[in-house]
C-alpha cells in the first residue's frame, strides 16, 4: 500500500479502482464534493481528519485537502506490457534506467499516458518510489500507466529484444537523430538519468542510440522533456500508419 495526494491524483486513483481509504479535511468546495461522492459511489471509506494530519501523511506535499491510501499496482511483466498493444498497433514502451527524481518520473508518466504508451519499465532499486510525489507530478497518470518493475534493466532490454521490440536508447553523443528512426515498428525508448545518462551495460544492449539536436549553448534537455519530444515523434509517425490502416 502507498499514498497519493492532491485533487487530480486522487480522482484518477478512484477512477482506476485503486483507492482503499480516503482521508479528507473539512474543506468544502465543488471538487472535494465530487471526490467524496465518487468515493462513496465506489464504497471507499472516508475519514474526516484535521489538516495537520494530512500534512503529516503527505510529508509536506501539496495535498489540497485529500490523501488516499491506494493498493499496489498489479505486478506486471515485460510480456504483459508488450502484449497489451495487441495486433492492432505496434508496442511502444518506455524504459527508465536509474531515474530517481520523482518529479521527472511523474512528468514522464504523464506524457506516457497522453501518448498512449503501452507501459513503463523501471528497476526495483535506484528508481523513484511510486508514491505521492510521483502521483502529484504525473497529474494522476500514475493510476493508469502500466508499469513493470524489474530487477535488472539490462536483462529487461534483452527480454524486449526477444519479444521483437526494437530498443532505442537516448544519448547525447549518438550519431543518429531521433527523427531518423522508424517509430512505426514495435519500439522501446530507453532513458537514462540526468547527468549520468544510460549506464554502460544498458547502453551496450540497446539496438541503437539516438540523440536530439541541441542548437543552443546548453548540451541537454531535462529527461522528461526529452521523453516527450521522442514520444510525440512516435505518435506523429504512427498517426500516418493508423490513417493508412483505416
Amino acid at each position: 500500500m502507498s499514498l497519493v495526494y492532491g485533487i487530480n491524483p486522487v480522482v484518477e486513483a478512484l477512477k482506476a479502482g485503486r483507492v482503499r481509504r480516503l482521508k479528507v479535511s473539512a474543506r468544502n468546495d465543488r471538487r472535494m464534493d465530487e471526490i467524496v461522492a465518487l468515493a462513496a459511489k465506489r464504497g471507499v471509506p472516508i475519514d474526516r481528519v484535521d489538516p495537520l494530519a494530512l500534512d503529516r501523511a503527505a510529508k509536506g506535499g501539496v495535498h489540497q485537502g485529500v490523501v488516499a491510501e491506494i493498493d499496489a499496482a498489479p505486478d506486471l511483466s515485460i510480456e504483459d506490457l508488450v502484449g497489451a498493444a495487441g495486433e492492432a498497433r505496434p508496442a511502444l514502451i518506455v524504459v527508465l534506467d536509474g531515474i530517481e527524481d520523482p518529479h521527472n518520473v511523474g512528468a514522464i508518466l504523464r506524457t506516457c499516458d497522453a501518448a498512449g504508451v503501452g507501459g513503463v519499465v523501471r528497476q526495483a532499486r535506484h528508481s523513484a518510489a511510486l508514491d505521492g510525489v510521483v502521483g502529484k507530478s504525473s497529474a494522476g497518470a500514475l493510476a493508469h500507466v502500466r508499469i513493470a518493475t524489474v530487477v535488472n534493466i539490462a536483462r529487461a532490454i534483452e527480454e524486449l529484444k526477444e519479444a521483437q521490440v526494437w530498443t532505442i536508447g537516448l544519448a547525447g553523443d549518438a550519431q543518429t537523430l531521433y527523427s531518423d528512426v522508424d517509430w512505426t515498428l514495435p519500439s522501446a525508448i530507453v532513458l537514462g538519468a540526468e547527468g549520468t545518462g544510460l549506464r554502460r551495460l544498458v547502453r551496450e544492449r540497446c539496438d541503437r542510440l539516438v540523440r536530439l539536436p541541441m542548437l543552443g549553448a546548453v548540451d541537454s534537455l531535462n529527461v522528461s522533456v526529452a521523453a516527450g519530444v521522442v514520444l510525440y515523434e512516435a505518435v506523429r509517425q504512427r498517426a500516418g500508419l493508423h490513417s493508412a490502416q483505416r
